[in-house]
């Protein structure tokens, strides 16, 4: 991870686009965690950083909860929010989104040895557990409006969701099939994830409204490091192997 460009330039008209300053929420692999050193990694930071190279800019991460990274996009304090972002209608209500660079979806993960649960039908009346501000915990919230979910237990992240079903305090998780395939690869029988996927979506960076040079500036980064065949390549390192950096 690069570190560069602390100097960091005041919000509004006439920003700097060179100096950014990143927030991510780094419990989420593969694509954002905190490896043995301190450092943040993964394949969205891999990703970001190569299109930084690419445009000539320099990167600060800040490591925050995630139903935080809108706010501080709106404030200022961050310049671009990199942290496996679903772009939705909701969001793209409050920040502008770069090109998707990932499909993505939401799935059910169950203990393992949970058999009862085979899809969200089996959901009523039972307790689920959700990544605050996700969009597991929107379709969650959808779902239980509809009757078809009992009750929600909020967490900051989806590691200690998925110990909330392990240790019995919800019968399952709704999070990103990606996340959570890669948590299921690493912890062999802990969990197990229904095939049907509940809803489809891409990930995209987040920029501030009205900081059109810097969205332009990413997305030119993200189509030509998509056109070296970047993608293909952090496919292969971080979800083939489920690896964790």
């Amino acid at each position: 991870m690069m570190l560069a460009g602390l100097g960091l330039a005041g919000c509004g008209g006439g920003k700097d686009v060179s100096k950014l300053v990143v927030g991510t929420e780094a419990t989420f692999p593969p694509f954002e965690l905190t490896n043995a050193a301190g450092e943040i990694v993964g394949f969205d930071v891999d990703l970001i950083e190569a299109i930084a190279a690419d445009q000539g800019l320099t990167l600060e991460w800040r490591n925050m909860e995630f139903d935080s990274l809108i706010a501080a996009l709106q404030s200022g304090n961050i310049d671009l929010a990199v942290s496996g972002l679903s772009i939705t209608e909701a969001r793209r209500q409050q920040v502008a989104f770069t090109e998707p660079y990932l499909e993505a979806g939401l799935v059910i993960a169950v203990a393992a040895g949970n058999t009862s649960i085979t899809g969200v039908d089996d959901l009523a009346g039972k307790v689920v557990a959700v990544q605050q501000g996700a969009t597991g915990a929107a379709l969650a919230e959808e779902l239980k409006a509809a009757g078809k979910i009992g009750s929600l237990k909020y967490f900051p992240n989806v590691s200690v969701a998925m110990l909330e079903i392990a240790n019995g305090g919800a019968v399952a998780l709704i999070n990103d099939r990606p996340v959570t395939e890669a948590y299921a690869a690493q912890r062999p029988g802990a969990v197990r994830i229904l095939p049907a996927v509940l809803q489809s979506d891409a990930y995209g960076f987040a920029v501030a409204k009205g900081r059109p040079e810097l969205l332009a500036k990413i997305n030119a980064g993200l189509a030509n490091v998509k056109a070296a065949g970047l993608i293909e390549k952090l496919e292969a390192k971080y979800f083939a192997a489920a690896a964790t950096p």
